[in-house]
């Protein structure tokens, strides 16, 4: 009985190595399957603010009607992390089609921002400064990847994304903005073992307008459309299952 024990567990792990193999067998290329990465690196946003107005009338001696609202800020340059994971889906022995989401924990540097206030005429009334930084940024995106060998991966990346942009200052309340848009991106993984692997990669985000209403301590709300840019460089490492 123990003779018959013994030989069939020896064929359930035969059976188990053997459909591992095949599995691995049906690989359209070493490329395919799962991967998780981290990676580390240099970003920079570029903020694009549009002029606004007031939601509070001016004062009859300030000619009345709502301030106007010009702005401006400094580019936000910053170190950055990525947390990414995903899956390639073999297409032939030469090509992948990737899908994979990422994050970027933490918040960026800080930059500084100034507003000015203006009457309907033109003549400024108040001026103010303010800080703002981004955070809570991601991505879920397309990775169409060309299989160089076994050791090498070229691809490019196309998806959606997302972050949070937190403003604050002596005369602004703490508020955020959520800003989402497309990004754009290349890269290349190169092998270093059997399943650990360098890569490094370039993004570019472009982030769509949104309307932004942010509020003074004095109770008076500014509105005004928000957008921007961001660009990072990547460098890192990654597990190939």
């Amino acid at each position: 009985m123990k003779t018959v024990k013994i030989s069939a567990l020896v064929l359930a792990i035969a059976g188990v190595f053997a459909t591992s193999a095949n599995a691995q067998s049906a690989k359209a290329n070493a490329w395919e399957g799962a991967y998780g990465q981290v990676s580390v690196g240099y970003a920079q946003f570029t903020p694009k603010i549009g002029n606004g107005t007031t939601t509070q009338a001016l004062p009859p001696s300030l000619g009345g009607g709502f301030a106007n609202v010009t702005a401006t800020a400094n580019n936000v340059n910053t170190g950055t992390a990525n947390l990414a994971a995903g899956y390639n889906f073999g297409i032939g022995s030469d090509y992948v089609l990737g899908v994979g989401a990422s994050y970027y924990p933490g918040a960026s540097s800080s930059a500084s921002a100034g507003f000015t206030f203006t009457t309907q005429g033109g003549t400024p009334i108040q001026s103010g400064n303010a800080t703002y930084n981004v955070k809570n940024l991601y991505s879920v995106f397309l990775t169409p990847g060309y299989v160089i060998d076994k050791d090498r991966l070229a691809y490019l990346k196309v998806g959606y994304t997302g972050a949070t942009i937190g403003l604050n200052g002596p005369t602004l309340a703490y508020s955020t903005v959520g800003l989402s848009g497309y990004n754009l991106g290349l890269g290349y993984k190169q092998m270093v073992s059997q399943s650990l692997y360098v890569l490094g990669e370039f993004n570019y985000a472009s982030f769509s307008n949104k309307t932004t209403t942010l509020t003074q301590t004095t109770g008076v709300q500014l509105t005004a459309p928000f957008g921007g840019s961001g660009m990072d460089f990547l460098v890192g490492l990654g597990y190939r299952f």
